[in-house]
């Protein structure tokens, strides 16, 4: 699996959830049917604004759908700017992201 670091996690004024690649793009990403969308003009994965699901179901989203469909993990680092993100919210990715990947448990 291929590994780009978050540049930016940011919440939008329109209220969707918003994760820019260092180097990856994502143009086809809605063939993995997750709802996430690529802005090219950005170069930014999204999400739809939530409603059912909370924006920390929405980061795995597009981390799974990246994953999926191109076999890229999008990994936060301590040099991801975060912007209008709550730090509960902020707290919580990053708690997340820093546990281990269910198969390096395993070994």
């Amino acid at each position: 699996m291929v590994i780009d670091e978050i540049v930016e996690v940011r919440i939008d004024a329109d209220g969707k959830l918003l994760v820019r690649p260092q180097v990856r793009t994502f143009p086809y990403i809605y063939r993995a049917a997750m709802q996430v969308g690529w802005d090219p003009d950005n170069r930014t994965l999204f999400s739809p604004k939530p409603r059912e699901w909370s924006y920390l179901q929405w980061f795995r989203q597009i981390v799974a759908a990246a994953s999926d469909e191109y076999g890229v993990r999008l990994v936060i680092t301590p040099q991801t700017a975060w912007s209008d993100v709550p730090d509960a919210l902020r707290a919580e990715i990053e708690a997340e992201q820093n546990q281990p990947d269910p198969i390096e448990r395993q070994t």
